[in-house]
């Protein structure tokens, strides 16, 4: 069997005008995750990304670490949601920003209500496609690799919203479980799937074997 591995991409800029730019953190994490793979001469047989430029900047540094990479695939079916649009749809005056821990519990809590509804079928924010049409997105994807890539290594750089409905769809969880995986998903944590013309098997979730020894520990982020 080959190995699917769905990394999400490293620490972005919360909080900031612009979120869609990896932080110096960010891109330190997948430079690392990188050389993590290169010590233990991991290659791979195919790439596939978002279009959104975290996703991008987030493979330059892997590449840049493990110094191989085939040719890339994009796919725009693993883009993330539209948080800020999740939101309004739900709470439309201004949350201000997430400068305290409360502020920052606040966006989250109002975040996961919305996913919530949103999946649901309750609310359709504006300029995004229904849960039905994204989670297909993701859906295609993995039928892509199952189809076109068992017994092969394959690379998948993602966000947390598109990696949590993959994992969703391979066990069949429901919503609220999909929702809390989402939540926990660390920066440049990486998840891997078993890869069988018939089916994707879910072998390890949000792990971070780069970054969990002593040099390297405070680099774990979750935003």
């Amino acid at each position: 069997m080959g190995t699917l591995y769905l990394v999400r991409h490293g620490q972005a800029s919360f909080g900031a005008d612009d979120y869609d730019v990896l932080s110096p953190r960010g891109r330190q994490q997948a430079v690392r995750l990188g050389e993590y793979w290169r010590a233990r001469g991991l290659a791979f047989d195919a790439v596939m990304t978002g279009t959104l430029r975290r996703h991008t900047e987030t493979l330059d540094g892997i590449a840049e670490g493990l110094q191989a990479l085939p040719e890339v695939t994009r796919w725009p079916g693993l883009n993330e949601y539209d948080s800020h649009a999740l939101i309004a749809a739900i709470h439309p005056q201004p949350l201000g920003p997430a400068d305290t821990p409360e502020r920052f519990r606040q966006h989250f809590r109002i975040l996961c209500d919305a996913l919530a509804q949103w999946m649901a079928g309750v609310i359709s924010p504006q300029g995004m496609p229904s849960w039905n049409e994204f989670s297909g997105g993701v859906r295609a994807v993995l039928d892509h690799v199952r189809h076109h890539h068992a017994g092969q290594n394959v690379l998948l750089v993602s966000s947390g919203g598109p990696i949590s409905a993959a994992v969703g769809e391979v066990l069949g969880t429901a919503p609220e479980v999909t929702i809390a995986l989402n939540m926990r998903i660390r920066n440049s944590a990486v998840t891997e799937f078993s890869i069988s013309p018939k089916r994707l098997m879910l072998q390890t979730f949000n792990t971070l074997p780069h970054l969990n020894e002593g040099p390297h520990l405070d680099w774990i982020t979750h935003a």
